[in-house]
């Protein structure tokens, strides 16, 4: 049987969920079918070309094939292509882009002094006590 690909039109990207994290940092487990959702991550499959006044007003598209977003449940729509579930949403309705401490454009994951923060990524250099 033919495999298909979702080319999404326009501002839209097509995204694979990732199973949802129900751990939070404090270590509170949110258990299924609480009222409080856990977050949405999903790994960019496809990007669309973007709004036509876009280009001249130079903007670009913000996310990339293989990035790691974060969406909230209601973003978009969820289709299902060759028996596999995925998100077709406004690339507006995404909340941001997870990186990497290592690819901070500020601090670049280089070693902070004591007391001192980044202020793009919010790591902080260790304190000696």
């Amino acid at each position: 049987m033919a495999r298909h690909h979702l080319r999404p039109l326009f501002d839209r990207v097509v995204i694979k969920e990732l199973e949802p994290d129900r751990m939070r940092n404090s270590g509170l487990v949110v258990p299924p079918g609480s009222h409080e959702p856990p977050p949405q991550h999903g790994i960019v499959l496809a990007v669309g070309q973007g709004v036509d006044w876009w280009e001249t007003a130079g903007v670009q598209m913000p996310v990339r094939p293989g990035d790691h977003v974060v969406f909230p449940a209601s973003a978009g729509a969820w289709v299902e292509v060759d028996e596999e579930r995925l998100l077709v949403c406004r690339v507006g309705e995404l909340l941001g882009v997870l990186e990497r401490i290592e690819d901070c454009p500020a601090c670049g994951g280089r070693t902070l002094a004591p007391g001192d923060s980044c202020p793009v990524c919010g790591r902080t250099g260790a304190t000696n006590a």
